[in-house]
């Protein structure tokens, strides 16, 4: 009897040490937080505006204005990827610019030069404040603010689009949840700290959807953006030839995509 409970005791002190160490690890893998670049980008390109934005912290955003002005123009507000940073996007949006768009680069809480740490709760947050503050400008059309995010960023739109009138939303190589993505490792959903339950936003999602993934992505499996468009009430699924990170900029598909949504005034 006696070795029984010591065979028992030693192995719920093993699961929780199993517990422990999925809490501790989680985030660390999730949110990788990459170190800035040594120089600041911006100062090669004309018409960024710098910004803070967030309720709790001090989270940075850039403002990339459209490259001819009007009165009033639409614009993405725009999440990257967990192993990415705001400087890594300022050249990329050229196209959209030319489009008319102004494009708001939104860091995440504790990544570049950014205060706090990295959760759902804080990204979220950090979406919405960025979304009001744009909403609050009188050069933007509050009517025409798109959500675009790339994988974990897709993340971060999707939880904005749960909380606030986003027109449309465009999710590249983006996930169902943390959950699902944590449970082809063994872990328990209910060890899962920043779930981002893509899929449930979707369902409710009333806007237009244009979701892009690689057929070979090895990170984020196509299936993903199978079940996401069989979810959403009105999406566009459009397949690219590419993996997770190696993708081009698919500016084509975002232009018919938009160019049919998204109206001047």
């Amino acid at each position: 009897m006696r070795t029984l409970v010591v065979i028992a005791a030693v192995g719920i002190v093993a699961a929780l040490l199993v517990v422990v160490a999925i809490l501790a690890v989680q985030r660390k893998m999730l949110f990788p937080r990459p170190s800035p670049p040594p120089h600041d980008v911006t100062t090669e390109t004309a018409g960024v505006e710098k910004l803070r934005v967030g309720k709790t912290e001090s989270v940075e955003a850039w403002l990339l204005e459209p490259l001819e002005k009007t009165e009033r123009h639409p614009a993405i507000i725009f999440g990257h990827g967990n192993g990415e940073l705001i400087d890594h996007w300022v050249a990329e949006f050229e196209p959209v610019r030319a489009w008319g768009f102004a494009v708001l680069l939104v860091e995440y809480p504790g990544y570049g030069r950014s205060s706090g740490s990295p959760s759902q709760a804080a990204i979220t947050e950090t979406f919405v404040a960025a979304y009001d503050y744009l909403a609050s400008r009188s050069d933007i059309r509050r009517d025409a603010i798109v959500g675009y995010g790339r994988s974990l960023g897709g993340a971060a739109v999707c939880q904005l689009a749960a909380r606030r009138d986003v027109a449309a939303l465009i999710l590249e190589s983006t996930f169902t949840s943390v959950a699902d993505m944590a449970g082809t490792l063994g872990v328990p959903r209910w060890l899962v700290r920043d779930p981002f339950d893509n899929i449930a936003v979707l369902r409710t999602y009333r806007n237009p959807v244009l979701l892009l993934h690689g057929r070979s992505d090895g990170i984020v499996p196509f299936s993903h953006a199978e079940a996401l468009h069989s979810a959403a009430r009105a999406s566009v699924l459009e397949p690219m030839d590419c993996g997770h990170n190696d993708c081009e900029r698919p500016w084509r598909q975002i232009d018919d995509f938009l160019g049919q949504r998204i109206h001047a005034e």
